[in-house]
């Protein structure tokens, strides 16, 4: 069983005007390929899906992020099978654009957690059954809390990223519930600052004590550029997965035009290995990172990973970093 995650899509703003005169495929460059090879397929939607709303303007918002309600057909082009939509830009429209993006989701067929109508809808798993398996996905964010979902209160599953808190025991009531449900759990985790390619310190007992609660995989995002895996007791947690597509200006030091598809291989429900296929963002498309970039983008999640007693290879004539199974 192969699932393959990428890190945040953003499709609206620049990305939106090209979808308007290029077909759906285009934000995808030339990745869809690796697309197919996979399985299951994973990202986290980093704008509201809509025609309608109004740029958010309750509490203070310096981007807003929306792509016509017809760019269903973009993540259609690449058989994305969930989305994430814990994060900080689902309600950058308003409820109106919510509703429509849930809706929108649901009718093609594409599985969201993350945000709802209530704090049940938003913090509930997706289940998702691939050759008899069930996948269960959660996801949850730490960013925007004025957003946060609630009884009878459209959001998103807003959850501090401190073990103590009472959201949090929830977060892991949740993993442990979808984990006596499924035979394996997806945790998708927006979290952490914008930058900084090593996770914030409290992220790393956090992405443990998922792991302990049932989760198979952590799906790591937010921050603009990839940060270092750690394989912990025998499950892969990606502490960020970087920018996968958008229109953002590129920063010199942190590259976040860099990053990688994950394709995360397991025998039944046992994690058994992954390849980081590395990206880069050109043209508001992703394209495969071409030599010796693509080496150089490698060597430095390779480094990365090397703080987590992370076990790596590059094989020339694959171009793609393997992650084995570690230590942890």
């Amino acid at each position: 069983m192969r699932l393959l995650f990428v890190g945040d899509v953003m499709l609206g703003r620049l990305v939106n005007r090209e979808l308007r005169r290029r077909p759906p495929e285009y934000p995808w460059g030339d990745t869809l390929p690796v697309f197919k090879e996979a399985d299951l397929r994973f990202c986290n939607l980093e704008c509201a899906v809509s025609d309608r709303g109004r740029p958010w303007s309750a509490t203070p918002k310096a981007f807003h992020f929306r792509t016509d309600a017809g760019n269903i057909e973009a993540l259609k082009a690449a058989d994305i099978n969930a989305v994430s939509l814990a994060n900080n830009h689902t309600l950058d429209f308003g409820y109106e654009a919510l509703e429509d993006t849930l809706e929108i989701l649901d009718k093609a067929g594409i599985a969201r957690a993350g945000a709802g109508k209530d704090i049940e809808e938003a913090s509930s798993p997706a289940y998702l059954i691939l050759s008899g398996k069930k996948i269960a996905f959660v996801a949850f964010t730490d960013n925007e809390p004025w957003w946060e979902a609630g009884q009878g209160q459209p959001g998103i599953f807003y959850v501090p990223v401190d073990t103590k808190d009472w959201r949090a025991r929830l977060l892991f009531e949740k993993v442990k519930e979808a984990q006596r449900k499924a035979d394996l759990v997806v945790v998708s985790a927006h979290w952490g600052p914008n930058w900084g390619y090593r996770p914030a310190l409290e992220h790393i007992p956090f992405g443990h004590a998922l792991v302990e609660a049932g989760a198979g995989v952590v799906f790591g995002h937010s921050c603009h550029v990839f940060q270092g895996i750690e394989v912990y007791k025998g499950s892969p947690i990606i502490y960020s997965s970087g920018d996968f597509i958008d229109d953002y200006a590129v920063a010199e030091i942190e590259r976040n035009d860099e990053s990688f598809i994950f394709s995360a291989e397991f025998e039944e429900s046992r994690f058994t290995g992954m390849a980081l296929i590395p990206t880069v963002i050109t043209g508001f498309k992703a394209e495969l990172a071409p030599s010796p970039r693509a080496e150089l983008i490698s060597a430095k999640m390779k480094n990365l990973c090397s703080e987590f007693n992370t076990s790596t290879e590059w094989p020339e004539d694959e171009k793609r970093l393997k992650i084995l199974l570690g230590r942890g």
